[in-house]
């Protein structure tokens, strides 16, 4: 029987999301236990650093988790990324970091080390959608099947990616891994539209759009166009891709919505 270890290294969460989402994984199948800080409250953070901290480092470094399920993202794991101690046992038996949004920095942390992980809801959904909605059928599939994939893909949410930039967790880093050019997700909430053009401007200037072989637009939740930007937003976004030539999927069921498929990331072999 698997066991999944539910984490909160980020913002503040319903307690009760945890204990349902708790119920639910363990109808099917799993055994899952909850981290000490995990329903804890520090300011908007579910812990101080030194709690959720400790939470993740104990994750990684227990033999006996399989699966790391950050129970929501929001903000807080760009404070502690660099101070993360991960295993040191063989990559093939590091646990599956399952989540979202601000969860993209361990999504980061994970590519740039060569391991998979599991772009996909978390507590509150997997508590609250009916377990028939092709979001929560779907995450089933992919925890009982585990990697499955035909591309390589990295990213994740755009305003956690460009937060990342000058780091050792850029996606320039990331992509340096990749033993082909890989495919890049982006998704993001609540961001004006000059923001998003500001941020993938960044990227572009970066080189990063000019390594990559293709990228799939995911939902830009509560993210309106602006009519003083002269053009819809999903055109903003598209015209930092159309001159590179390769496939752009717009409006793809990645992100801050019910809709939400898991997707693993970094599941290609990649460069040691």
């Amino acid at each position: 029987m698997k066991h999944i270890r539910i984490i909160s290294p980020a913002s503040a969460i319903n307690p009760q999301y945890v204990v349902d989402a708790q119920a639910r994984l363990e109808s099917w199948g799993y055994r899952v236990s909850i981290g000490a800080h995990a329903l804890g409250q520090h300011g908007c953070f579910s812990g101080t650093k030194e709690e959720r901290l400790a939470d993740i480092n104990e994750a990684f470094s227990d033999p006996d988790v399989d699966i790391i399920l950050c129970s929501r993202g929001g903000y807080g794991l760009q404070q502690i990324v660099d101070k993360i101690v991960l295993p040191t046992r063989p990559k093939e038996q590091w646990p599956l970091v399952v989540g979202f949004s601000d969860i993209t920095v361990l999504h980061a942390l994970m590519s740039i080390n060569n391991v998979s992980s599991l772009h996909a809801p978390m507590c509150e959904p997997i508590a609250t959608l009916p377990e028939n909605s092709p979001t929560l059928v779907r995450l089933r599939e992919a925890l009982a099947e585990g990697v499955v994939a035909e591309t390589n893909v990295i990213g994740g949410n755009l305003s956690v990616l460009y937060g990342l930039q000058g780091t050792p967790y850029s996606l320039n880093h990331m992509i340096d891994r990749c033993a082909t050019p890989p495919t890049l997700l982006l998704e993001d909430i609540g961001e004006k539209q000059y923001h998003i053009d500001r941020m993938l401007n960044n990227l572009r200037m970066s080189g990063v759009f000019a390594r990559i072989n293709g990228v799939i637009i995911g939902q830009f939740t509560n993210c309106p166009d602006d009519p003083k930007m002269g053009c819809s937003l999903e055109e903003t976004i598209r015209s930092y891709f159309v001159e590179y030539g390769y496939p752009i999927i717009s409006d793809a069921p990645y992100g801050h919505e019910d809709l939400n498929i898991p997707i693993y990331l970094s599941c290609n072999r990649l460069r040691k």
